[in-house]
Parts: C-alpha cells; structure tokens; sequence
C-alpha cells in the first residue's frame, strides 16, 4: 500500500498571511527554501511529516485541519455527497473528492454549502425531514475528526489502566475515585423517587443520582461521563473552542441560543467519547477486535457494554499506526427517523438523509428483537456495505410507561470486512446483494416495487394504458 502524500497549499497559504509573513519569513521559520514554500503553496510539493511538525510548533497550526475542511465536513462528507444520484452519470470516482479538497478548499467549501442548502430547501417541504441546524454543524465537526479524538482516548486509555490496579471491577474503580478524589457518592435511586431523569448530579447533596432502570452497563457508563467531565474538562473545553462551530453555521448564522445548543451538544458527545474510551481502552478494545475477527457478541461480554455503547465506539477506531475497520452506525426508530449516525472514516452515504432504504434488512431489526439481522446491502454507485441491526430497548419511559425501541445499525464497506469472522461463519457469505437506495426521493433505481415517491428533479412519465413494477416512472 503507497503511502498518503498531503498536499495542503492553500491552507499553508493562509496560515502565513494570517500570521502577516512573506514567504521568505515563513520559508526561514521553516528552515526551507522560499521557493520550496512557493511550490508547496500552489499544491507542487507535499508536505513532510518533519514539516508538519514543524509548522504545529512554531505556527500553532491544527494538524486537523491539513486538508482545509472547513464548512464541508471533510474529505469522506464530500464524497458522500458526490454520491448523491444527481451526480451519478458524471463517472465522479472516490479519489476525485480528496483531489479536489487538497487542490480547492474553498470551491469544496462553497460546493458543500450550496448542495446542504438544496437538501435543506427540499427538507422545508417536508420539516419532518429537516435536521436542526445545531445538530448539522455538530455532525459536521464530529466527521472532520472522523470521530476519533487522539488526546481524549490516550487519556482515557491511562486513567483505565490507573484503575485496573486499584479495582478489576471497573464501575467500583470509578465509583472509588469519584469518591476519594472528587467527594462525590454514587446513589441509586428508585423509579418513584427520580421518575422523568436516568441520571442526576445534586452537587449539594454530592451524589451523582442513577435511576434504577439503567442496567449495570450503563450506570457505569453514566458514572465515567461524569467522570470525563471533572477529569478532562480543560481538553474538552479546548475541543470546543477550537471548533469555532458558529463559524461553520449556515450563511443564515445561527441564533445565540442555537450556537450555545451547539457547543454543549459537542461537549455532551466528548465527554462520551471519553467515558467510551475509559471503559473500552483503545489498545485492548483493538487487540480484542482482532483476535475475535470483530465478533460482536463477545465484545459486548468482555468489556460490559450494549450493543449500542459497542456501535459508538468501533466508529472511533483510528488512531494513526493502529487502525480499526471503518464502521459508520446509525439509531433509527420504527419510522426511519435517524437520531445518532456517525460516519467514522467510513465515508459511507448511508449515513445522510432522514429516509432509509425500505428494501435494506436493517428494519427487520424491530420484528426480530432478540436476532442480530446481517445484511449486504449494494448502493447506486456498486458499493457494498456489510451490516449488522439489533434492536434495544430505551430504559426510559414517558409518563404513560412506554419505553422507546430503536435499531442500532453498524455498518462497514464488504472490501474491508475480510478481518470479520461474520464474513467466514456464515455460508451464504456469497448471496446475492440486496439492491437498496439512499431514500426514494435520492434514490434513481427504476422498476423498485417498493418505491413510495419519485425521485426529485425527474420528470414523471404517465402511462394510462401501462402499469409497471414501480408506482413511479421518470
């Protein structure tokens, strides 16, 4: 496999004029020649790995932002929506979209706004479609680091190994040292008492308060997000402020209440990050991956967790040097609503939209409550997605006592998948694909007796002497 040459012109570029230097000031910062700067400005050269170094000590400069993303989400939310069937008989290829993020950030930028701009037009005729702005901007940012944080989960990863040696049991570690350290007691409560919260921190009384509807996975899960939030506050805040998330808001901007519903949905989904991390270290969650070909099962049993605490954190898996598969994960409800989906480094277009496939095997999840559905699933473009649905049950419950079921969806490119034991268990390992589309109204797919509208910007074709497999003909 070559190795990935960077090519980040134009946000060096920007960087010396914003630090008010020539070239040849920056070029002798660098310890480089300033026509050797000149010919990595204009995408003639790339940059070294000593360079890169070189530019974060002595430039402050975010290593994260090499390819410029900002306000299209990255290299892998670009491709996705390339992949749209709009774009389909224009022979785009995956490789096209990091070409032109390295060659035109801006023009990327610009493109990305337009085409979430039209998405969202379209999402005004139907708002139950619309995704709110502050959760779009927070996505956006999450896949910018491909959901992988490196200084949250090497911090994670040493505090869990502190605790080991103090306690086996990690939720009597972390109860101990919120405890000893924090003066803080963990208390469960019954559901009379803390009926409409699953979790409470009464600072007065110094509890954090778990209802007794969360299971022993998720009381401590609950308790080392608390513990995320005391322990690694600075790096979470600093996470936060760097994400300028109102600078990444739609031209429109965003309302002082919709920027601070943003920056404190980010810090919510950092603190998890690192409550993941505590409970699955980076290094034994990988080994464990491996040596089990990724058996979900026995993931689930070895590190006490869900399944839906599981789908979170094999999106995160990719630290530099020791890289898991690139998984995406979705929680859907019975409607298809969407309410969690990360794209990791997937770059999987499954992930956009607020409608899912009716023809993908992932519904099934809601019938079959206690199987996991394994489905291959081939889009549009003959991409393959291998993927894997169980439903859960929400502990919590509204005020009628109903609780809420949801299918949480992993899902990981089949070129990729050959690591997986799934692959080699199952016989029908060579089935045929099932034909799926990113929603009917993106979805170009002709004759799909499971279309239920047409797809925008076609023309319909009405024939009153035919009917054909689709209710539907453009």
């Amino acid at each position: 496999m070559g190795t990935t040459r960077i090519f980040a012109g134009p946000a060096v570029r920007r960087l010396r004029r914003g630090s008010g230097l020539t070239q040849a000031a920056m070029a002798a910062a660098l310890d480089i020649s300033p026509s050797y700067l000149n010919l990595i400005e204009h995408g003639q050269r790339p940059l070294s790995a000593a360079l890169i170094v070189r530019l974060a000590e002595r430039f402050g400069f975010d290593a994260a932002s090499l390819a410029d993303e900002r306000g299209s989400g990255g290299v892998a939310a670009l491709r996705r929506r390339l992949a749209d069937p709009m774009f389909a008989e224009l022979g785009i290829e995956p490789r096209d979209a990091e070409e032109w993020m390295g060659a035109a950030p801006e023009l990327a930028a610009a493109f990305a706004k337009l085409y979430d701009a039209k998405v969202q037009s379209v999402s005004a005729v139907r708002p139950s479609e619309a995704e709110a702005e502050p959760v779009r901007i927070v996505r956006h940012e999450i896949e910018r680091w491909s959901n992988h944080f490196a200084d949250l989960d090497a911090q994670a990863e040493a505090l869990a190994d502190e605790l080991r040696l103090v306690n086996p049991d990690l939720y009597g570690a972390i109860a101990e040292r919120l405890r000893s350290r924090h003066q803080i007691a963990i208390r469960i409560l019954p559901i009379d008492v803390m009926p409409d919260r699953l979790r409470r921190l009464d600072l007065h009384a110094r509890q954090l308060q778990l209802s007794e509807l969360l299971e022993a996975p998720s009381r401590a899960f609950q308790a080392a997000v608390l513990l995320a939030q005391l322990e690694a506050k600075s790096e979470i805040d600093a996470l936060v402020a760097g994400a300028a998330l109102t600078d990444r808001a739609a031209p429109s901007g965003l309302s002082h209440s919709q920027a601070s519903a943003a920056k404190r949905m980010f810090r919510r989904h950092l603190a998890h990050y690192y409550a993941a991390a505590l409970v699955m270290p980076y290094a034994r969650f990988l080994r464990a991956c491996e040596a089990s070909g990724y058996d979900l099962s026995l993931l689930e049993r070895r590190f006490g967790v869900g399944f839906e605490q599981l789908a979170h954190r094999l999106t995160t898996m990719q630290r530099v040097g020791a890289r898991g598969l690139p998984f995406f994960m979705l929680r859907v409800d019975r409607a298809g609503q969407v309410s969690k989906r990360y794209a990791g480094a997937s770059g999987s277009p499954m992930v956009d939209g607020a409608v899912r496939c009716a023809r993908w095997r992932v519904h099934e999840a809601f019938e079959r409550p206690t199987e996991l559905i394994r489905d291959v699933a081939e889009l549009e473009d003959g991409s393959c997605w291998l993927t894997f649905a169980r439903c859960i049950a929400s502990p919590a419950r509204d005020q009628g006592g109903q609780g809420a079921r949801f299918a949480v969806v992993i899902g990981v490119e089949q070129r990729f998948a050959g690591p997986m034991s799934a692959m080699a268990l199952h016989p029908e390992n060579n089935e045929a694909a099932t034909m799926v589309g990113l929603g009917c109204a993106r979805c170009l797919r002709r004759d799909c007796a499971q279309r239920g509208q047409p797809p925008h910007g076609q023309a319909l074709t009405i024939n009153e002497r035919e009917r054909g497999l689709s209710a539907f003909s453009f």
